[in-house]
């Protein structure tokens, strides 16, 4: 394979760095949306960011490319060799500075990464977010860890998680952590006509998810848990916001369980901060996560939030804090957080405030926005004046990005 080589010039001698983000598709999820978000706020006088989605755009690959530049189609399947050239051919022509891989494993992260090092691309990072399958790092991909520059984990424990079971060196973890938009996401009134709309009755008590539908998230938990809570709080209603392959699947359980009258399916809905004022309690009940925007989302909003303590949950949801921890898979355990929290509705709200006071000191966009241009910004500026640095180190031997200024 030829191999470009590249004469770097330091950053204050030269303008904005342009920033590749690969990815496969952007559905609507987590990772997708914090993506839009770090793109859209990259500061346009340090970076100029552009979207590769191997495969297809997607519905908020669809939203960016209306603002950035956004490439698609260059793998046809999972064996199209191909892609190499022509994602290689790709940053060539965009005279791509940075490339940023977007996901855990795969194809975006593999070819990604081998086209960046091919052409020289100063800087080449993975961000991750998962913990656990279906999405790990397969071995072709820790094959690259070499020329990797940093592995960006989305909270501390995530950080020791990618080193302890995704073979990421210690010493290229880095963590960012993630962020929500507090002014989007906040307090706010139920819109009385969204109400009407979803026939709410006014007083009826609102559990609520946010998520993909997809099997990690483990509706299925959510629907037992609606039917447990139904239960003891008959005037309860459930709101299930996302879509995905397992729609059909929980619709025929939700009907199996008896709770036709009780949950509305929404589907993919771009009102998420409006439907979170309906909120009362926001239940996760997945088997894994790193560090979910669902639930930075709905603290924001002042909710509390009842969630499994898996991956780096416990990191936002403190129990007893900002909401309540329950051990995974244990549906008993979580309908009885959300039937307390629905029975106490002040306690309920001294979490929710918790939550948002934490989200505003610790979990901004602003500051996860900043870690990412900091650490790129970092690594090209090592590079391009060939300094050997030795990197102040966590217990964990690897640096969390620091935001301050």
């Amino acid at each position: 394979m030829l191999f470009h080589h590249r004469k770097l010039t330091p950053l204050e001698d030269r303008g904005p760095l342009r920033v590749m983000f690969v990815i496969t598709c952007m559905p609507v999820g987590g990772a997708e949306t914090l993506l839009v978000e770090l793109i859209r706020r990259l500061d346009r006088e340090r970076f100029i960011p552009e979207l590769c989605c191997l495969k297809y755009r997607g519905p908020l690959g669809d939203v960016l490319a209306e603002e950035t530049p956004t490439w698609t189609g260059l793998l046809a399947h999972k064996y199209d060799f191909a892609v190499l050239g022509r994602l290689r051919r790709l940053l060539r022509r965009r005279r791509i500075d940075a490339v940023v891989t977007v996901g855990t494993g795969g194809d975006k992260m593999f070819w990604g990464r081998l086209a960046a090092v091919a052409e020289g691309v100063p800087v080449i990072c993975s961000w991750l977010h998962s913990t656990g399958l279906p999405d790990h790092v397969e071995l072709p991909n820790r094959l690259l860890a070499p020329v990797t520059d940093a592995f960006i984990a989305v909270a501390e424990p995530h950080g020791r998680y990618l080193t302890e079971h995704e073979g990421c060196p210690a010493s290229k973890v880095r963590v960012v952590p993630n962020g929500v938009d507090a002014q989007r996401f906040r307090p706010r009134w139920p819109n009385e006509s969204l109400r009407e709309e979803l026939e709410l009755n006014p007083d009826a008590p609102v559990v609520g998810i946010v998520a993909a539908l997809r099997p990690e998230k483990r509706h299925d938990r959510f629907l037992h848990c609606a039917a447990r809570i139904v239960g003891h709080v008959p005037a309860a209603r459930f709101l299930i916001v996302g879509d995905g392959p397992e729609r059909k699947r929980l619709e025929v359980l939700a009907t199996d369980l008896g709770l036709v009258q009780s949950v509305r399916f929404l589907g993919t809905r771009d009102d998420v901060p409006e439907l979170l004022a309906l909120f009362d309690v926001m239940l996760l009940t997945s088997d894994m996560e790193a560090n979910p925007v669902s639930i930075l989302e709905a603290m924001a909003a002042e909710k509390p939030v009842v969630a499994p303590a898996v991956g780096s949950v416990g990191e936002t949801v403190v129990d007893g804090k900002t909401g309540r921890l329950f051990p995974p898979g244990d549906v008993e355990a979580a309908a009885a957080a959300v039937i307390e929290l629905l029975a106490d509705r002040e306690r309920a709200a001294a979490m929710g405030r918790a939550g948002r006071e934490t989200v505003l000191a610790r979990w901004s966009i602003d500051r996860m926005v900043e870690g990412h241009e900091a650490l790129i910004s970092e690594i090209y500026q090592n590079k391009a004046v060939g300094q050997r640095t030795t990197p102040d180190r966590s217990p964990l031997g690897k640096r969390t990005v620091s935001t301050r200024r």
